[in-house]
């Protein structure tokens, strides 16, 4: 399939995960539904590259896992991209040095917008977006959280890989 491809994921601690999937669960409970894909960790895209380089990916993960260490992000604000077809509502981890660090190990992506860290909240049209916005602004308070993981995921269909954990 020609729109395959995989993505490396940076994610977070349990506590983390479970702030930042609650605030996307409360737009769910809403009736917010969005195009973003669903059941998967919270996190923020390293990169994505072609379907073969699976076997290369994992073995950089493993590496990229001994060489850096899990590290503190602060979350601060909400923010949105704003696209032709869709907005993305995300909340943003501040980019640190240990994060640009990371980042590096995954520089030659094929990514076609410029990186910039988020965790999306939803995907949806601008009307819609407007409205979810004040229900995260009312849900979010600004906190601290740590990247403890990498993801290697496939999408679409989605289909996890493997998952390693920075060295504490």
């Amino acid at each position: 399939m020609a729109n395959k491809a995989l993505y490396v994921l940076a994610g977070y601690d349990d506590e983390t995960e479970k702030t930042l999937s609650g605030i996307q669960n409360r737009l769910y409970d809403l009736g917010f539904e969005g195009t973003q894909t669903k059941n998967i960790p919270m996190h923020f895209t390293l990169g994505s590259y072609d379907t073969e380089k699976e076997e290369e990916l994992k073995a950089r993960l493993k590496k990229a896992a001994k060489d850096h260490k899990a590290f503190k992000v602060s979350f601060t604000q909400i923010d949105l991209f704003q696209n032709p077809a869709n907005d993305v509502l995300f909340i943003t981890p501040e980019e640190n040095k240990e994060m640009l660090s990371l980042k590096d190990d995954f520089s030659d992506n094929k990514d076609q917008y410029p990186w910039a860290a988020h965790t999306t909240m939803l995907i949806d049209k601008p009307e819609v977006i407007h409205d979810a916005k004040q229900v995260v602004s009312n849900e979010f308070k600004p906190f601290s959280g740590r990247v403890e993981k990498l993801y290697l995921y496939e999408f679409w269909p989605t289909r996890h890989i493997m998952t390693v954990q920075l060295e504490a």
